[in-house]
């Protein structure tokens, strides 16, 4: 072959090959546009489905517990279940032959009045022939042992590479004592805002999360299922916290205050208990109407979540300002001017107009004369109003406990000086009464318990230390804010007074005191829009309190009550003095450290202060004399079945006590409920009855005659 036919040929093949690329090129330059253009809709669907990445895996939640270690929240795991039915997890000869089976079980257990066996197969059978379908869903919500039975179905015992089976843990919060300081608790959730306990201390509920390699089973990548049953990195579970609630505690103040609820018909209403010594809160509970409007919930915290004008329980911080400045004497005189005054353009009044001109100062607390206090703090303050206001910034009236709930609403304290708050001429009195300011139940329960606690300011808080199984992590102390917040003297002075409002007769809870033991306190009735609508002597309603503490002596623990809007007997002693006395009673019945023992004082002698005087039925009252040994005398006749019990010198008389016939309307006062009722009710009457203690008046006059159906109202002291 001659050069020039050999450099020919090597030029034919060189220009084929530089065909070949130019024709692959163009090959590759069309289908990567094909690609892009007309088929990347399809091929990105598949790459994100398919597409593998690390996932965030929670560990448990931690659990709230209560003082004792009761379970208060926790988290109890629930399980979606879902089955891929795509060929990658499933096998063709295992599913073809167990389907019928399969259809079977699930029909049985989980759908028996609702799908049939024969839906469940043709359902599966599609869902399987439908090649781009990996996540069906199967069940919600099952427990760990349900999840166990759907997993040892025909086809999904295989597990999720055979079977396709997929189980998504969901863990769902749990209360086991219902909604006994639900909103306390509080929640996280998706789309709301954190509140409560569980708000606050989120991220150490949490944990620390761990990493799982995952596939997105579906486009938004809002479905996905694990590579590998174990995480790549485990998760740290989130620590326990310990609260300071005692359930024993709460359950008796939301059983007292959902009673008063219903009685008076309120709105809602919040109470708080607290430890004297160390600000532990024993009990928060809020309670309101449920959405149907036909239970009540927990609904809001208006315990610390609401600042209120608090009315008449306001009046301490006013008397103790006056007694740190030497401004007043418990024995020094005030016109009341009949319970009615005048500041300016604005009638001030007390809750019922008297005859009385003058009260002490002890009385004009006791009776809670809106125009004693206010008076006497206008003569004190009326040229330098803002020493009452720096008074109150003593007694850290004008900030926030900075309890461990989120949502803390702050007090609104008018300041002289500041424009925006509008201060007037009637701003002295009225803010002296409780009115033209804000405050929440708790920030107002934290300064009457400093009184209790001889003036030492403590701050109230609900976790006492967090724990990981079981160990503990961090222990949280009581923390004293301020030594004294005022005088020894004074503070002894305040103490005289607010044991005056029960003891003293005339005081707004004189009818609430008991032999049992001694409490303090203030009542407190306080008309809602009072401040706005002043002038028109209207009002938005009411709302009933009472702060106060026991025993007296020797304060244990102190207590708040807030009944709002009540349709009836609203006063703070009628409405909210009662759920006091309950909380107070039983747990002075239940507490050992507040009672005293029985033989301390010795054996009393017999006498007309110390026997019994009581109502009832002849047979009970003479078995109980007989096993206590009580001297008693019977006199008149001795078959009349009804009989009281009257002291004499040392001996108790037993006479027979007229009812009249059946068909008379009986007097029953003097006789305990259950003995009321019975005789009542056996005549055919309706009974309604208000009150604690011994009937001290009926509605129907004794010896008329008992209209089947008639009612009779009945009131106890």
């Amino acid at each position: 072959m001659s050069l020039q036919n050999f450099k020919n040929e090597v030029l034919v093949r060189v220009y084929m090959v530089t065909i070949i690329v130019i024709a692959v090129a163009l090959a590759i330059m069309f289908k990567a546009t094909r690609l892009v253009v007309s088929e990347g809709e399809y091929w990105r669907k598949k790459a994100t489905e398919k597409y593998v990445s690390y996932k965030d895996v929670l560990g448990d939640r931690g659990n709230i517990l209560a003082a004792d270690g009761s379970l208060l929240a926790t988290s109890i795991p629930y399980y979606d279940i879902y089955w891929d039915p795509s060929p990658v997890a499933l096998d063709e000869d295992v599913f073809r032959i167990k389907l019928d089976s399969l259809a079977i079980n699930i029909s049985s257990y989980l759908t028996p009045t609702t799908i049939t066996a024969d839906a469940w197969k043709e359902a599966l059978w599609q869902n399987h022939i439908n090649k781009n379908i990996h996540y069906m869903p199967i069940a919600k919500g099952l427990t760990y042992d349900q999840m166990q039975v759907v997993k040892s179905f025909p086809v999904f015992s295989y597990g999720k590479n055979v079977g396709g089976f997929i189980a998504k843990k969901v863990d769902k919060r749990e209360h086991p004592f219902k909604m006994l300081g639900l909103r306390t608790l509080g929640y996280v959730k998706e789309g709301a805002n954190p509140i409560g306990l569980e708000g606050k201390f989120d991220k150490s509920l949490s944990g620390d999360a761990g990493k799982m390699l995952v596939q997105k089973l579906s486009t938004s990548g809002d479905i996905v299922v694990p590579i590998n049953d174990l995480a790549e990195i485990e998760p740290r579970n989130g620590v326990d916290l310990v609260t300071t609630l005692d359930v024993n505690i709460q359950d008796i103040t939301q059983t007292a205050l959902i009673r008063t609820l219903n009685t008076f018909q309120g709105e809602h209403g919040c109470a708080i208990v607290m430890e004297v010594k160390t600000g532990k809160i024993k009990a928060i509970s809020n309670i309101g109407r449920s959405e149907d409007g036909k239970s009540w919930w927990e609904d809001y915290n208006y315990a610390i979540g609401t600042a209120i004008e608090p009315g008449s329980t306001w009046k301490l911080a006013s008397v103790l300002a006056l007694l740190e400045d030497g401004a007043i004497h418990l024995s020094d005189t005030v016109d009341i001017e009949n319970g009615s005054t005048q500041y300016y353009d604005a009638v001030l009044e007390d809750h019922e107009r008297t005859s009385k001109r003058f009260l002490t100062v002890k009385e004009a607390f006791s009776q809670s004369s809106n125009v004693g206090i206010s008076k006497l703090v206008y003569q004190a303050y009326k040229d330098k109003p803002k020493a009452y206001t720096k008074h109150l910034k003593d007694f850290f009236l004008t900030v926030p406990t900075d309890v461990e709930v989120l949502g803390e609403a702050a007090p609104y304290i008018k300041d002289p000086d500041n424009a925006a708050d509008q201060w007037s001429g009637i701003s002295l009195p009225w803010m002296s009464i409780g009115y033209e300011l804000k405050i929440t139940p708790l920030q107002l329960l934290s300064f009457y318990n400093a009184v209790a606690n001889d003036g030492q300011m403590m701050k109230p808080y609900l976790v006492s230390e967090t724990q990981r199984y079981g160990e503990t992590l961090q222990n949280y102390k009581p923390t004293i804010i301020k030594k004294r917040i005022a005088s020894k003297t004074s503070i002894d002075q305040a103490k005289e007074l607010l044991e005056s409002v029960i003891e003293m007769p005339g005081g707004t809870a004189y009818k609430w005191r008991t032999p049992n033991y001694r409490f303090a306190g203030k009542t407190g009735t306080a008309q809602l829009n009072y401040a706005q609508e002043r002038t028109a002597h209207h009002t938005g309603g009411y709302q009933g309190s009472f702060v106060g503490y026991f025993p007296a002596e020797n304060p244990v623990y102190s207590c708040i009550v807030v009944i709002y809007k009540p349709k009836s007997g609203f006063y703070g002693g009628n409405v909210a003095a009662p759920v006091f006395r309950e909380i107070a009673d039983k747990l002075s019945a239940s507490n050992i450290a507040l009672s005293d023992p029985i033989n301390e004082k010795g054996k009393p002698i017999p006498s007309p202060e110390t026997l019994p005087n009581d109502i009832g039925l002849r047979s009970d009252l003479l078995k109980i004399l007989q096993n206590v040994s009580l001297k008693h005398e019977i006199v008149g006749d001795i078959n009349n079945e009804w009989t009281s019990v009257k002291p004499r010198s040392d001996t108790l008389l037993v006479a027979p006590r007229n009812i009249g016939t059946k068909k008379q309307i009986p007097s029953v006062i003097g006789m305990g409920l259950m003995d009321a009722l019975y005789l009542l009710e056996n005549r055919g009457l309706r009974v309604s009855f208000s009150g604690y203690g011994k009937v001290n008046s009926q509605s129907l006059t004794p010896g008329g005659t008992a209209v089947p159906g008639q009612t009779i109202s009945i009131k106890l002291e």
